[in-house]
């Protein structure tokens, strides 16, 4: 039982509410000690005003009215005159002597538990002020025995009494954390297992109804949680059958790439200067085609291929992206320049290096052709100690907010009309398979910078 909530809140409320009684115990005790002690002197004071209403009167008699206060011997202070009312023999000497008239409430605590703890009997003295204003003070000798048995009884019937609270109140939390908090949280747990039987399934998904503002919060969480988890199912297999499409696409465009590299070895036999200029490009160009099918190939089985990693000369890789983005100029007033070292080597997958650097450039100047101004695209890079820096800034109009809310993220990050925004997130990825980090460093309407981060080394040497 202590494993369930319920239980749980039923066990600790009667530890607690014992705790409260015991606390309300000690001095409940120390007062109904007062109020003996009280109540004897009063009897006493009572017997005392049958003698002073006959000042003889016979043993008998002042032997009953001693039984009947419950005390040996009374004095009276009146009038500044102490006077011995009533006397009877004592069991033994007294041993203490308590002054009710001016006490703490700490003192009475503490005279209580001495008491009640201390098994020996005793006689004690108790001075009191009269009622009524009947004299100075009143003084009697009682015996603790019987006092020492009242307070047993009561503090019992206080402890009885606090256990029967105790189980009461913990029956009824019990039974209202159940109806409150228990069972709405089970019929969370049961929204929670249905939809982990079938997440696709919309109608599974939790709708909030709970009168409890912290289960509504959790409630709306959950809700919040199980919608964005069934769209991104439904846009896994969305993606799942177009990887599937792309694939049947690319294997097919591969096997024509192939054909048209081996036509390209005759054109490379041309004696035309322009052809033997252009040639080697158009050999890159589709060779590279045929790589990215073989990789999109590899992407559509979730096996993007790890980068091959080699010394690249990047000022010729910078160049033939650019040569390859002039082409698609055209007769627009755009510049394409670089400001690459001429010595400058990076450890990179060649292929994939180029396929980011062309995303960032084409990216750029689609932007720019479609805001239709005249603009620039940089290309910089410098060696640092522990990586190699990649820039590519442009001064076009800058990425949309969407774009920039959802960079790096496919199909939602595109930053013109019709865009998927699948050139950044491949690009990321693929940098981050060499180690790196491809960032935006600024987009405003100055211009858009990208920067590409390649670490040197290995990991085992980091």
């Amino acid at each position: 039982m202590l494993k369930t909530l319920s239980g749980r809140f039923l066990f600790l409320t009667i530890i607690f509410v014992m705790l409260a009684e015991v606390l309300i115990f000690v001095p409940s005790v120390a007062r109904f000690r007062e109020d003996y002690l009280l109540s004897r002197l009063e009897r006493a004071q009572i017997a005392s005003l049958a003698l002073l209403a006959d000042d003889m009167i016979d043993e008998d008699l002042e032997a009953e009215l001693l039984r009947n206060a419950e005390v040996y011997n009374v004095v009276l202070r009146r009038d500044e005159v102490r006077q011995l009312m009533l006397s009877s023999p004592m069991p033994a000497p007294i041993d203490k002597t308590f002054d009710l008239r001016e006490r703490s409430a700490t003192k009475l605590i503490m005279d209580a538990m001495a008491r009640l703890f201390n098994p020996n009997p005793e006689v004690i003295r108790v001075i009191g002020a009269p009622v009524r204003e009947a004299g100075l003070l009143i003084e009697v000798t009682i015996w603790t025995k019987d006092l020492r048995s009242a307070m047993i009884d009561y503090g019992l019937n206080i402890l009885w009494l606090s256990a029967v609270i105790s189980v009461f109140t913990a029956t009824l939390l019990f039974f209202a954390v159940r109806m409150i908090l228990v069972k709405p949280i089970k019929g969370v747990v049961g929204y929670m297992q249905s939809y982990a039987a079938a997440p696709e399934d919309a109608r599974r998904i939790i709708q909030p109804r709970s009168g409890v503002v912290e289960l509504r919060e959790a409630e709306e969480a959950l809700q919040s949680l199980q919608t964005e988890l069934t769209a991104a199912l439904r846009q896994k297999e969305r993606l799942a059958q177009l990887g599937g499409a792309v694939a049947k696409v690319s294997h097919d465009l591969r096997n024509i790439l192939t054909s048209a590299q081996l036509f390209t070895d005759r054109i490379e036999m041309s004696e035309d200067p322009a052809v033997k200029r252009m040639a080697p490009k158009l050999v890159n160009s589709i060779t590279r085609a045929v790589h990215l099918c073989e990789s999109t190939l590899a992407f559509g089985k979730a096996e993007e291929p790890a980068p091959r990693l080699t010394q690249v000369h990047l000022a010729d890789l910078v160049e033939d992206v650019l040569d390859s983005e002039r082409l698609a100029v055209g007769d627009f007033d755009l510049s394409l320049a670089d400001n690459v070292p001429d010595h400058l080597m990076v450890r990179a997958d060649s292929e994939q290096l180029y396929r980011v650097i062309s995303n960032l450039v084409r990216n750029a100047r689609q932007a720019i052709i479609t805001a239709g101004k005249p603009a620039e695209i940089m290309v910089s890079a410098e060696e640092m100690a522990d990586c190699w820096k990649v820039r590519v800034t442009d001064t076009g109009p800058g990425l949309p907010p969407k774009a920039k809310e959802h960079l790096f993220q496919p199909f939602q990050g595109g930053a013109r009309k019709g865009g998927t925004g699948l050139g950044l997130a491949i690009s990321s990825e693929l940098i981050r398979g060499h180690g790196g980090n491809l960032t935006l460093l600024q987009s405003d309407e100055s211009g858009t910078s990208f920067e590409i981060s390649l670490p040197k080394g290995d990991v085992a040497e980091i």
